[in-house]
């Protein structure tokens, strides 16, 4: 098939990107730039738009089959300080595309949600049938458009997939591309930017959970499988099915475990230092992924080791 891959040039969707190709599928990326990045898109043909512009969507809808939807804004803090940038992009612009392949003979659609749309769990491990009551705007701007999936399915026929994932991790096996944040939020390249000296340290945001070592525990997923579930849910939709589906391990690693594998793995001393609890951070999210595992006939394969050395294999390169 060919695959309009919006949001493409940036974490999970160039990694998306390569896993199709790998399979023999026709990749066009289509980025703002915005938070993507033009080395990411390397080798793939590259239209650089908005998700708003109807007018470039639609040419570029007449060439492709299905459409894979990356192009969200996704940093947590920043949703709660500045919502009406989440809505605008996350909603309205979501929406806008939408709309765009409804205008299209397009009818295949996957969506890059989060498991940010449950909130607070009541328990864990999580499956999609637990509420979904997201405690921060970038969650609930998911959620809207979820909600908006759902509904096109009803009426339009639409069929898609929503994949909620976990915390994804990692970088290609090849070195070739990985994370790139600015700023960079996620723990691990974090981790990496303290050891580098790039950040004056790593803070640990309370240590008085009711976990196992008192730190949040959370599923580390390896983009790469991430990226694999991609493929495979095309094949979901062909076989006539929607669904709502979580992408993680089932396995949840502590701050402090974290720590101590990337000490392990790059041979190098972490240096952290405690700081209080951030507000809304949940002791512990767990995926549980039976569904996808079933549905997909997929299983989320790279291990915390797996991730870090990929991940540190990239930060090396980078620097």
């Amino acid at each position: 098939m060919a695959i309009l891959v919006v949001g493409g040039a940036g974490y999970i969707g160039s990694h998306t990107a390569h896993a199709l190709r790998r399979k023999g599928h026709e990749v066009i990326i289509y980025d703002n730039l915005s938070t993507g990045y033009t080395s990411l898109a390397d080798g793939f043909e590259l239209v650089i738009g908005d998700i708003s512009d109807s007018t470039k969507l639609a040419q570029l809808l007449t060439r492709v089959d299905a459409v894979m939807h990356f192009a969200a804004h996704a940093y947590v803090g920043e949703s709660v300080e500045n919502p009406r940038k989440y809505f605008q992009n996350n909603v309205l612009g979501s929406i806008a595309l939408l709309n765009a392949v409804m205008d299209s003979p397009v009818r295949k659609f996957i969506f890059s949600s989060t498991c940010a749309v449950y909130g607070v769990p009541a328990r864990v491990p999580m499956d999609e049938d637990s509420p979904r009551l997201p405690v921060n705007p970038y969650g609930c701007s998911k959620l809207a458009f979820e909600f908006a999936l759902e509904s096109y399915g009803r009426g339009y026929g639409l069929r898609f997939v929503a994949f909620r994932y976990f915390n994804a991790s990692g970088a290609d096996e090849n070195g070739k591309i990985g994370e790139m944040h600015d700023p960079e939020t996620h723990l691990i390249p974090a981790v990496f930017e303290a050891i580098k000296g790039k950040r004056p340290g790593l803070q640990v945001f309370g240590d008085d959970y009711p976990t196992p070592d008192g730190t949040c525990v959370r599923d580390y997923i390896h983009v790469s499988d991430l990226a694999e579930a991609h493929v495979l849910g095309l094949d979901c939709i062909d076989k006539g099915a929607s669904a709502a589906l979580n992408l993680g391990t089932g396995r949840g690693y502590s701050v402090k475990e974290v720590i101590s594998t990337i000490e392990r793995v790059t041979g190098r001393k972490v240096p952290w230092r405690l700081a209080s609890r951030r507000p809304g951070d949940p002791p512990a999210l767990i995926a549980d992924p039976s569904r996808a595992e079933k549905l997909l006939n997929w299983k989320a394969k790279r291990s915390l080791e797996d991730i870090v050395s990929t991940a540190w294999k990239w930060a090396e390169r980078r620097q």
